[in-house]
């Protein structure tokens, strides 16, 4: 190495296993987007899709200047594996050398679950102890325990549409949590009683009557990053006080507002503040316990970068990872 190379740690999907709590992933997010409130740069992810293979490359960018990170994630997914493999360069705001490169798949649960909380946190009522959860994945699984660090909660009703799934993902989280956790036969047996919704599914359309949601709900909604992708029907959207992660991102990817402005239930206006401007105080939350509010995430590199910065200060200081080499440009890119 040169005396003006700078080092990196690069950090395998085993080196930040356990590394944090769903509730230090929370804390982190929140903290990000509390960033966001303040003015701190984040840009909607930018998705390339090609026919033959079939498959998508995205990334997506943001700078934390307080937590002093920036990055973000670039990823693909389908093509002929049929699969996804995910890259998370970090890199340090001020000085611009980079600070670390994961293999970010595993954390990618942590950190939507995390958003996902902070929209809970933000939005919700703060007695609300009934949530009903749509998706037996692994995304479901941390949003549930990312939701479970912010809220008192005591029943938890799950429906996915196979009956196996639901009932196994039912039975391991009744386990892990205090909450009484059950497998529901019907979205509408989901949502009776709810006073949190939380939608992680890959379903291209809604997955539940929003006619029938009960006043002062919130609803958390994670798989809206396609302008086909609507968890969310046009009713839900209507009847909420509407909050994106990134208010840019509405209009390019954010497929139940989309939906509900092509039917005419809504207007351009209908969004209210981003979740960052909430957070920071810049914008109201909930006003009003019969308020219905909705939490759209399409996923940014907001809590990406402020939980990847968490987890690489973690192995740091546990000396995990390995060491790997850049190169400035100012050396490397002599011509010669």
């Amino acid at each position: 190495m040169s005396d003006a190379d700078s080092t990196a740690l690069f950090l395998t999907s085993e080196n930040v296993t356990g590394l944090a709590t769903p509730a230090e992933y929370v804390d982190a997010v929140r903290e990000g987007y509390r960033e966001r409130g303040r003015g701190a740069p984040a840009a909607p992810r930018t998705a390339l899709f090609n026919d033959v293979p079939a498959g998508m490359l995205t990334s997506y960018t943001a700078i934390l200047p307080e937590t002093g990170a920036m990055g973000g994630y670039v990823y693909a997914a389908g093509f002929d594996e049929r699969d996804a493999y995910f890259s998370l360069p970090l890199f340090d705001a001020d000085s611009g050398e980079p600070l670390a490169v994961f293999d970010g798949a595993s954390l990618n649960p942590f950190k939507t679950g995390a958003v996902g909380a902070v929209g809970v946190d933000a939005l919700a009522r703060r007695n609300a102890s009934d949530l009903a959860l749509f998706g037996s994945g692994p995304q479901a699984r941390g949003q549930l325990r990312a939701t479970a660090t912010v809220r008192d909660l005591e029943r938890v009703e799950v429906y996915s549409p196979t009956k196996d799934h639901r009932e196994s993902f039912a039975a391991e989280m009744n386990d892990e949590l205090d909450a009484s956790v059950a497998a529901v036969a019907t979205p509408d047996a989901a949502i009776e009683g709810a006073d949190v919704v939380v939608t992680a599914t890959n379903a291209d359309d809604p997955v539940f009557d929003g006619d029938l949601l009960e006043q002062g709900t919130h609803v958390t909604a994670m798989g809206q990053y396609n302008p086909e992708k609507r968890e969310l029907d046009a009713a839900t959207i209507r009847r909420s006080t509407y909050v994106p992660d990134l208010r840019e991102r509405v209009a390019q990817d954010a497929g139940s507002f989309i939906g509900a402005l092509e039917e005419g239930a809504i207007d351009e206006d209908h969004v209210h503040a981003e979740l960052g401007d909430v957070v920071a105080g810049e914008a109201d939350g909930r006003t009003d316990e019969d308020e219905i509010t909705v939490f759209d995430s399409g996923g940014t590199a907001i809590e990406t970068v402020a939980a990847a910065y968490m987890l690489y200060e973690r192995a740091r200081d546990q000396g995990l990872g390995t060491e790997i080499e850049f190169s400035p440009a100012s050396q490397a890119l002599t011509g010669r």
